[in-house]
């Protein structure tokens, strides 16, 4: 899931938001403003319950917010690299480059969310007690009781055994624990992510066929986000059995043909395209890698311009270019490579270019792999 706008940073970690969330921030305090709180505390003024609306919808996001930081902050102690995080409709996401080493790490990861929710629901409850203690019982009340309501629900929806769920990474981690093997701990956990949200998808259509319009569909989205989500993990589980222990220098084309940064379009065309045979080529200077250029970025300069326009100016810019060393696996490239815009990614050792890896090279990789094992 891409972020749509940058948020900031918490805990060192970068932060985003998917346009999708407002999607939720909106539905919440409408929710709230519109439906619950009226019904519950009326006579108010429709600015009070709309103010209590977006408060409760932003302090929501709050707590999700909280609930990623904390996978981010335990993955970083536990020595795996976090790229950012990213709310949307249906939550939250840390991007960890990387897996858990040890089941417990994997666990720890895992655990600390719904704990975070917890503890955020178990205060606002205290509050809410405080609050009605001291004699409010209005509006106030209402708002920090469904707050803490929300963040209960969430840590124990969470807690279900089922991937991608922090409970599905829990049952990944106690079956690793149990077996010893994580590829079949995380595909038994994806299965069990599939067959709940299948359940959560049946769910929704009694829902709708009850009247409950809202809750239904809220039902069948979150159960189709479960069980695409599971696949995917499934997939990914399966993949990475077959690719334990491969390194990039393994499936990489070392020694690949460069150009210069500072060549034309149009030397380069004439020059290095045909030569060179592929469609992907690294872009050097004197300080090494300075870019890469594909064929569908050289189309994007028109013909008139190509004599002028330098190949550093049309290639992909190394912000962009993931950039990995021999030695790091391949299912750690793996998430980087996908979100690359030329789906290829450069190999570095102490500066210099290497090699570079493609998803034909992955793949034939993964082919291999499958020889080897049809063989045993």
């Amino acid at each position: 899931m891409t972020a749509s706008f940058r948020l900031g940073r918490v805990a060192g970690v970068e932060v985003g938001a998917n346009w999708s969330v407002l999607i939720v921030f909106v539905l919440l305090a409408w929710l709230l403003a519109a439906g619950r709180l009226p019904a519950r505390y009326p006579g108010r003024p429709e600015w009070a319950y709309a103010a209590a609306g977006l408060l409760a919808a932003v302090v929501f996001l709050l707590g999700l917010l909280a609930h990623e930081v904390s996978h981010a902050v335990l993955a970083r102690r536990n020595g795996i690299q976090v790229e950012g995080i990213t709310l949307w409709v249906f939550g939250g996401v840390a991007r960890l480059r990387g897996e858990p080493s040890t089941p417990g790490a994997d666990a720890r990861i895992a655990g600390v969310g719904p704990l975070v929710s917890l503890l955020l629901g178990l205060g606002f409850a205290g509050v809410a007690a405080l609050l009605a203690t001291a004699g409010q019982t209005g509006l106030v009340v209402g708002t920090v009781s469904w707050l803490a309501g929300i963040n209960l629900l969430l840590a124990v929806f969470n807690l279900f055994p089922a991937a991608p769920l922090d409970g599905g990474r829990l049952l990944r981690a106690g079956l690793w624990k149990w077996r010893g093997d994580r590829a079949w701990a995380a595909r038994a956990a994806a299965r069990t992510g599939q067959a709940f949200g299948a359940l959560l998808i049946a769910a929704g259509f009694v829902q709708l066929a009850m009247g409950a319009a809202i809750g239904g569909l809220w039902l069948l989205l979150i159960g189709w986000f479960i069980v695409s989500a599971a696949i995917g993990e499934r997939r990914e589980a399966e993949l990475g059995s077959r690719l334990s222990g491969v390194r990039v220098a393994d499936v990489m084309t070392p020694h690949p043909v460069t150009a210069p940064a500072d060549l034309t379009v149009a030397d380069f065309v004439d020059h290095y395209l045909y030569e060179a045979r592929h469609s992907a080529i690294p872009v050097v200077d004197e300080a090494g890698p300075a870019g890469l250029v594909t064929l569908a970025r050289l189309r994007r300069v028109p013909p008139q311009e190509r004599a002028s326009t330098r190949l550093r100016a049309a290639a992909c810019p190394m912000s962009e270019v993931p950039v990995v060393g021999p030695d790091e696996t391949v299912m750690d490239l793996m998430p980087r490579l996908s979100k690359s815009p030329d789906a290829r990614a450069l190999v570095v050792r102490d500066g210099e270019l290497v090699g570079v890896v493609s998803p034909a090279d992955v793949r034939r990789a993964v082919q291999r792999a499958a020889l080897r094992r049809a063989e045993r």
